[in-house]
């Protein structure tokens, strides 16, 4: 049995529809991470789980009971959100047993339940102090604490290192990393919209984008085998390019032919009705490679950015052309590209291709 179910859960506003079509089904011990660009309702979706946001359609279950209309205290559920708000005229080990002693259970109890918490997130040092003697992750590591003391269901998430620094946030990651290693029976859903804390992080990520799901998949299948456009350009960074054209050869190998004057092969394959059709040709920026002959794309490099480990070619777009630079992104340093004409080509196992926005991959 699933831990938690989703059955085509639906969120409105009045007339709006924010949220429909909600399929989902989440296993105990899974690191379930939410994920879509701004407004696309990954945070109302967790609030509808914990009970803060009313679900005006479809069900959820929790081990099977249905919890729509069940109170946030009694679905078994702790959420980590955002702010900290950590109470600071409270210990870290005040702060981490408030909720045990409101629902007035023994202080043996509470004890072992902070102890337990503290060790597994490494706050045993901390927990005389208070909150403004600590730093923003071991306050975070705080707000974790108080939810693992209650020994939930499920854990929920909601973007909590969105207010740390880029090197605290690093270090956090690694340590939620830790913790569901920790704890592998815990079920974890996670909000972000930082990819780097999806990819590293995720059992599955789900994709929400159009008020539903885009694509559900672990964090390589997204990267390798996207549904759509929108997740090939939404997974990864920079984004996917995607290069107009047409099929020329079908077959086992397929073969394209770009608006732009160069040449496409991908293994996708196609069918006979296919020929003539048009398509997007899907390209990763690391998937190019220099190339002096058959190239896929060649171009006038406008701007470079040398990263060190690796150089990103941002190549000048024609005239009127309202498509997105194509980028290229090269390993090393590579001096001396900008304003020069390169030509790039791909192994056409990295050449995806796609029809009305969905991916041909079979």
């Amino acid at each position: 049995m699933s831990e938690l179910k989703l059955t085509d859960v639906a969120k409105t506003y009045g007339p709006v529809k924010v949220l429909k079509d909600i399929n989902l089904d989440i296993q105990t011990g899974e690191l379930i991470v939410f994920v879509g660009p701004s407004g696309c309702g990954k945070s109302t979706l967790l609030r509808m789980i914990a009970g803060l946001e009313k679900i005006s359609g479809g069900t959820l279950e929790i081990e099977g009971q249905v919890m729509n209309d069940v109170p946030p205290a009694q679905r078994g559920i702790a959420m980590v959100f955002q702010s900290y708000a950590l109470y600071p005229h409270m210990t870290v080990r005040e702060n981490m047993a408030f909720a045990l002693k409101i629902a007035k259970v023994p202080a043996a109890e509470i004890d072992a339940a902070v102890k337990r918490a503290a060790q597994i997130l490494q706050l045993e040092p901390f927990l005389d102090r208070l909150p403004k003697a600590l730093s923003g992750g071991q306050r975070q590591r705080v707000a974790i604490g108080r939810a693992i003391v209650r020994d939930p269901k499920v854990y929920l998430f909601d973007e909590p290192l969105s207010n740390l620094d880029a090197a605290l946030r690093v270090a956090t990651r690694i340590e939620i990393a830790r913790l569901k290693e920790a704890m592998p029976d815990s079920t974890m859903i996670y909000v972000t919209h930082d990819q780097v804390e999806a990819m590293t992080l995720a059992s599955r990520i789900v994709v929400l984008a159009n008020k539903g799901i885009a694509q559900v998949g672990t964090p390589l299948e997204l990267y390798e085998t996207p549904d759509n456009e929108f997740v090939a350009q939404f997974i990864g960074s920079p984004s996917m390019n995607l290069l107009p054209g047409k099929i020329t050869q079908t077959g086992p190998q397929t073969t394209v032919q770009l608006d732009g004057g160069g040449v496409a092969v991908s293994t996708i394959p196609t069918q006979p009705e296919d020929q003539g059709r048009s398509v997007n040709v899907g390209i990763r920026p690391e998937d190019f490679v220099l190339t002096e002959d058959a190239p896929v794309f060649q171009g006038c490099v406008d701007f470079t950015e040398a990263l060190g480990e690796v150089t990103l070619l941002y190549f000048a777009k024609e005239k009127d052309d309202a498509s997105e630079a194509v980028i290229a992104k090269l390993p090393g340093i590579q001096r001396n590209l900008r304003g020069q004409t390169v030509s790039v080509a791909a192994a056409p196992e990295k050449v995806h291709l796609f029809s009305n926005g969905q991916s041909m991959r079979p």
